[in-house]
C-alpha cells in the first residue's frame, strides 16, 4: 500500500464525527481514534516502514509514550532494527519502580514516536523525561499532525518535529475543529 492508500485506510478506519474533548482540553467535532488504526496489523506494518524512512541515521534509540505510542514505537523498531524504550505516564510504584522501560543510556540519540499530535503536550513531557536521563532528542515523529499547534510548540521547545501525515492528508478540511 502506498502512502496515499495508507492515509485513506487510516481515515476510513479511525476518523469519528461528533462532539469530543481532546487531551489538550480543546473541543472538536471530529476525532481520530488512534486505537482503531494502531490495532490493525496492515496499518501498523506500513507505518513502521514509513517511520523507518524518516528516522535520522544518527539515531541510536526509539521511544514511545504509553499507551498509544507503544505499538507505534514497536513497529518502528522492527522496521528500523533500532532498540526502543517505553515511557510510562508516571513512575510505577511496584517491581522495578521505573518510568522508562528498556535501556536508555546518556549517550543515546533518541527519536520519539508519537501517535497524534495536537498541542504536543504529551510528547514534550516524554522528551523532558528522556533528557532528564542525559540522552539527546534527535527528533519527534508523529503519525498525524492535527495542525493545531504541536509543530510550533515542539519546535519552540528546541526539537525537530515531523509527521507522516497531516489532517489534510486524511481528508479533514482546515475549517473542521
Amino acid at each position: 500500500m502506498d502512502k496515499k492508500e495508507l492515509a485513506i485506510r487510516i481515515a476510513n478506519t479511525a476518523i469519528l464525527h461528533g462532539d469530543f474533548t481532546l487531551r489538550s482540553g480543546r473541543k472538536s467535532t471530529w476525532y481520530i481514534d488512534k486505537y482503531l488504526f494502531t490495532t490493525k496489523p496492515d496499518i501498523l506494518r506500513e507505518l513502521g516502514t514509513l517511520f523507518a524512512t524518516k528516522i535520522p541515521k544518527t539515531t541510536t534509540l526509539l521511544a514511545g509514550a504509553e499507551l498509544g505510542g507503544i505499538p507505534l514505537v514497536t513497529t518502528a523498531a522492527m522496521a528500523s532494527n533500532l532498540p526502543c524504550i517505553f515511557i510510562r505516564n508516571q513512575k510505577k510504584e511496584y517491581g522495578t519502580a521505573q518510568q522508562l522501560e528498556g535501556v536508555l543510556q546518556p549517550e543515546d540519540k533518541v527519536v520519539i514516536v508519537e501517535d497524534i499530535a495536537t498541542t504536543g503536550g504529551q510528547v514534550l513531557e516524554a522528551a523532558e523525561t528522556i533528557q532528564s536521563k542525559g540522552a539527546t532528542i534527535v527528533s519527534i515523529l508523529a503519525v498525524i499532525d492535527r495542525c493545531e499547534g504541536a509543530r510550533e510548540n515542539v519546535e519552540s521547545a528546541g526539537f525537530v518535529f515531523d509527521s507522516l501525515f497531516t489532517t489534510a492528508d486524511l481528508g479533514i478540511t482546515e475549517g473542521a475543529k
